[in-house]
């Protein structure tokens, strides 16, 4: 299982030179764990970027994974990730979605970097 970081989403969907990291855990969409704050955070820097059509296509593809969604649970596996790790409250979730799924997070993020169960690769 996989969790994709939402500037690695970015990245593919911008087809950039990095973007080759990251398409085997995306293009795995049966292995494929989404958080549901990446949609957000993808959704509004595509928006913002290039328009509305391109967001929506992008989600769509993003959704072919098992998204999953904010509970108490994962709130507060979250907040404790967010406490003992310093992390900033959307990388927190995006970090307990992975934990508790025992899905590997692949990001570009140095402060995911030397963390359990991350695939860091530095920007």
């Amino acid at each position: 299982m996989n969790v994709v970081d939402s500037s690695c989403w970015l990245e593919y969907f911008a087809g950039t030179p990095a973007a080759k990291r990251y398409a085997a855990a995306i293009e795995d969409t049966a292995g494929l764990v989404v958080p549901v704050i990446t949609l957000y955070e993808v959704f509004r820097k595509i928006f913002t970027g290039v328009g509305e059509a391109q967001a929506l296509l992008a989600i769509a593809h993003m959704r072919q994974g098992k998204v999953v969604d904010v509970d108490a649970r994962l709130a507060l596996a979250a907040a404790r990730f967010g406490i003992d790790l310093k992390l900033p409250l959307a990388d927190s979730l995006i970090y307990a979605t992975a934990q508790s799924g025992g899905a590997t997070l692949w990001t570009q993020d140095e402060h995911f970097s030397g963390l359990s169960g991350v695939k860091y690769f530095p920007a």
